[in-house]
């Protein structure tokens, strides 16, 4: 039964556009847009990048389980920290994957799941084709290729995951008459979910490749050609090898990269059975039965599901922690892992590295994971300007770490500290070199409000301790 009731409908392709946008489909995640912004920043570095998706324990989660999978990792080299994923993967490969995981989640999460499957199925296959192909000719930025053909259909996947009664309509249109998709589309809303592409992708300012494919599709640049090639594949696949469409494909395809149609073949069938895995890794596993026609004999992924305990977490923080600093030190990169180290395997919901600085006055922020900022761009900055002291300058002056049990630490609890922090059970560590105290790390439970245990303390101080060898290393190599 299709609803009738039109009133709280939108009527036009503006009112779809700022529908979709506030209120339907958080396709691109917080998270995602800030990835987004942070790789077109060339202020920012890895560990900015680091420590945005950190702010995201599921994203965390998946972008290592998947970076960890034999389609984006074949050397296999074990990656247990995000900064380790970064390095080894590239920036590029990260941003392809964040905004992969985030736009599959949404999907997930469609009561459609039907349409929404088959279209999910549509994108992950064009957009294995697009990147796969970018790769033969040597593109500098195959993951760009990649993201752009995922999203190429950004409207079809945000209108069928949108759950409005014109869905149900669009459908019944499609079942009962012979009539195009195209024309079913504008019978019901007025528009083709084409023109919705181009409206959603101003909206989401999304840029780059992504918005000149979409808006720019009769464009002769090859690597324009390329996205529209991955869609055009997968939607000749489902007509068949001996189809027009295929024959199409596969000549424009000799033309792009100079191989035989027996070689393109084959290498479409090899990226067919490649787009089945992925689909299954981002946890689609419904879409990937839409990829292909065909029965292709797969053999399970490598790829290792168990998810990363606590302990496991540790074991391989540290082992990363233990390899980096016996080589060539990069400061950064300790920091990040450390801090990582102890937000993750030790389950932190705030974690924070200060410097002191010159002056001795003011502790700023280095790496901060777990804080929800209005604006990224504010650094956390405590000041030494109480007479007596307080919770951050005394930590400083410490030689060891300190549970701090804040009923038992009223008096250093300032206005200046609350204000920042709160009143939270917490671990501070100080952070020394050549005896002298540097910074410090800061960790607490103030959202899920947790218990702290003995062994998260020792596991914490163990994790801080490595930041202080790191440096004395450094030091001794320098010199």
């Amino acid at each position: 039964m299709i609803s009738t009731d039109l009133t709280k409908q939108p009527k036009s392709i503006e009112e779809w556009t700022e529908t979709l946008l506030a209120q339907e489909l958080p396709i691109f995640s917080n998270t995602a847009q800030k990835i987004y912004r942070s790789l077109n920043d060339t202020k920012k570095g890895a560990l900015d990048l680091a420590a945005i998706i950190m702010q995201d324990p599921n994203l965390t989660a998946k972008l290592l389980k998947i970076g960890n999978s034999s389609y984006y990792n074949p050397s296999r080299q074990k990656m247990s920290t995000v900064t380790r994923a970064i390095i080894l993967l590239g920036a590029e490969c990260i941003r392809e994957l964040t905004i992969a995981c985030s736009f599959i989640e949404s999907i997930l999460n469609s009561s459609n799941k039907l349409r929404a499957n088959q279209e999910i199925a549509q994108a992950i296959h064009a957009a294995v084709q697009a990147r796969e192909f970018a790769i033969a000719m040597h593109d500098e930025l195959p993951e760009e290729v990649f993201v752009a053909a995922l999203l190429h259909n950004i409207a079809h996947i945000a209108f069928w995951c949108s759950n409005h009664p014109q869905t149900e309509q669009i459908n019944y249109l499609l079942e009962t008459r012979k009539i195009s998709v195209q024309d079913a589309e504008k019978q019901i809303l007025g528009f083709s979910l084409r023109e919705l592409s181009k409206k959603l992708c101003k909206s989401w300012h999304l840029g780059g490749l992504i918005e000149e494919s979409i808006c720019r599709p009769e464009s002769t640049h090859p690597r324009i050609k390329l996205v529209l090639m991955g869609s055009e594949i997968s939607a000749a696949l489902k007509l068949g090898w001996e189809s027009t469409a295929m024959q199409n494909c596969l000549h424009k395809l000799e033309k792009l990269t100079g191989d035989t149609p027996e070689a393109i073949i084959v290498k479409i069938k090899n990226n067919t059975q490649s787009a089945i895995k992925v689909a299954k890794q981002f946890g689609a596993e419904d879409a990937s039965k839409f990829i292909s026609s065909e029965v292709l004999e797969l053999a399970e992924d490598e790829i290792d599901t168990h998810e990363f305990d606590k302990k496991q977490i540790q074991f391989q923080v540290l082992q990363d922690i233990s390899n980096h600093i016996s080589g060539q030190i990069n400061l950064n990169q300790l920091f990040e892992m450390v801090l990582e180290g102890i937000h993750r395997g030790i389950e932190m919901d705030r974690t924070l590295f200060v410097l002191l600085s010159p002056d001795k006055q003011t502790l700023n922020e280095k790496l901060a994971l777990g804080w929800i900022k209005q604006n990224r761009s504010e650094k956390i900055l405590i000041q030494n300007q109480e007479t007596e002291g307080n919770l951050f300058f005394y930590a400083l002056h410490q030689q060891e770490g300190l549970w701090i049990e804040h009923n038992h630490y009223q008096h250093l609890y300032t206005k200046q500290i609350i204000n920042i922090f709160g009143k939270n059970d917490s671990f501070i560590f100080p952070v020394h070199i050549d005896h002298k105290a540097i910074g410090l790390i800061y960790c607490d439970r103030s959202i899920n409000k947790a218990p702290l245990t003995q062994s998260d303390f020792t596991t914490a101080k163990h994790f801080a301790r490595q930041v202080n060898i790191g440096l004395t290393l450094y030091h001794i190599k320098k010199h």
